[in-house]
């Protein structure tokens, strides 16, 4: 049998039902020295893991540890690798001596971590926004679950109305009908981010009208595109056959011109004197002796 801890009976993400809601349940079976490296549970979300069997060794950074601090960067060495039994051997003991050198100060100012053995028959709560990672010391057996309650439903719901935007929205109606007063502080985190939701009505038919707007306005600007090269290639054949014309008129005025001299020239030679070899020409007003 199944049955979710007293303490954390309250999940807010049951309102959209099973089908809808992200994975959040699992069964775990690990070999000894196995395990999950520094992580922090998805959309904000809080978690409990009950071991069955075996044992685990944990470690908890609060949320005010940074991240890379949390992960050790910059302490792994040369061909180490990322594995969690190689976290707790050896990255975890240099950043807990870093930070007691550091006195403090820097990075490490407010450095705490929480580490524990966790046995079988054992409950653990991780606090949402919490960096952890865990060893298997034995083979084990054990059940986790990731919920949202009243508690952490503020950063839950900033982290689902961007990660989950579908889901988001389908959980603000149901938080309307069985929560209202978290509805109205759903509402409330958005008016204060100026956050508008995907899926909300009045925001689809704001799209839909603005999807139509740019649709009709490239239709136009094609259309208008058209019309600029029809207009460009009208103008071009009306100059090309200008042109022609031109040429046309050009040609017949050089055959008239050359006609004319022909013509010219034709009565001259008629008109004038006859040259014969031998003889010479003699006008009709020359007296011959």
């Amino acid at each position: 049998d199944y049955a979710v801890p007293s303490y954390f009976d309250e999940d807010l993400f049951h309102l959209v039902g099973e089908r809808r809601r992200p994975p959040y349940r699992w069964f775990l079976v690990g070999p000894k020295r196995s395990g999950t490296c520094v992580h922090i549970d998805p959309l904000g979300t809080a978690a409990w893991n009950t071991l069955l069997h075996g044992q685990k060794r944990w470690v908890l950074f609060p949320p005010q540890v940074p991240k890379h601090i949390a992960k050790g960067k910059g302490l792994t060495r040369k061909n180490e690798d990322d594995e969690a039994v190689h976290y707790f051997d050896f990255i975890l003991p240099r950043i807990k001596r870093r930070a007691a050198a550091s006195g403090g100060t820097g990075d490490y100012e407010n450095f705490a971590c929480y580490e524990f053995t966790q046995n079988a028959g054992e409950t653990v709560y991780i606090p949402y926004g919490w960096w952890h990672a865990v060893l298997n010391i034995t083979h084990t057996v054990g059940i986790t679950q990731n919920f949202c309650s009243q508690r952490n439903f503020d950063i839950v719901w900033t982290k689902t109305r961007t990660g989950r935007k579908k889901m988001a929205y389908k959980w603000l109606c149901q938080l309307d009908t069985h929560h209202p007063h978290l509805a109205r502080r759903a509402r409330e985190l958005n008016a204060q981010s100026n956050f508008v939701m995907k899926y909300e009505p009045e925001e689809v038919r704001k799209r839909e009208e603005e999807a139509d707007r740019r649709r009709k306005a490239k239709k136009e600007a094609r259309e208008a595109k058209k019309e600029l090269k029809r207009k460009a290639k009208l103008s071009k054949s009306k100059s090309s056959h200008k042109r022609a014309e031109s040429v046309s008129s050009s040609r017949a005025s050089s055959v008239s011109d050359g006609n004319s001299v022909v013509a010219t020239t034709s009565v001259h030679d008629r008109d004038s004197p006859k040259r014969l070899k031998g003889s010479r020409a003699i006008s009709p007003d020359t007296t011959v002796n």
